[in-house]
């Protein structure tokens, strides 16, 4: 599972049948880092990717994601070709330091 800050929508009008009636959402995944004080917080990294969304996120929120062939776990048809889902919403995240 991936966590990622939601930052953008993507539309197409044109494409795989098995994908119409989706939503899809570009995600930038976000790794958890400590700043100078010690205190922890998360940071985005690596390439953002498009990912599935039948849960109703929305722009910079922090998500979870499946991806590969558990992506499409959720799906109603598991044949969609998606290498990301978006799984969750997370409301409150809480680290140790």
């Amino acid at each position: 599972m991936i966590l990622a800050r939601v930052i953008g929508n993507v539309w197409s009008t044109r494409k795989e049948e098995s994908l119409r009636g989706l939503k899809f959402l570009v995600v930038q995944p976000v790794t958890l880092t400590y700043d100078e004080a010690g205190l922890p917080r998360l940071m985005e990294f690596g390439n953002s990717l498009v990912a599935a969304d039948q849960i109703g996120a929305g722009e910079d929120e922090i998500v979870m994601v499946a991806s590969g062939s558990s992506a499409r776990q959720g799906l109603s048809n598991h044949n969609i070709p998606v290498d990301a889902t978006i799984v969750g919403i997370i409301d409150k995240e809480t680290f140790g330091a």
